[in-house]
């Protein structure tokens, strides 16, 4: 199973599953389809978008070991 961190560039991420889209758009990042997406860490969205990395890492990951 993949683990996320929150060094992973957001791109990478939503290629692991994309049913971590849902998560990255209720935490209110709209990134998903943004250039920036391509070379962004979601450490640097979770800080522009003034959400905790570490919150939204556990939740990805906790949605990936429910699968």
């Amino acid at each position: 199973m993949a683990k996320i961190t929150k060094d992973m560039i957001i791109a990478d991420i939503i290629a692991v599953d994309h049913g971590i889209i849902p998560i990255l758009l209720e935490s209110g990042m709209h990134c998903v389809g943004c250039p920036s997406a391509q070379g962004e860490t979601l450490e640097e969205a979770s800080f522009v978008h003034g959400k905790s990395a570490d919150e939204l890492v556990d939740k990805i990951n906790a949605y990936l070991e429910s699968k």
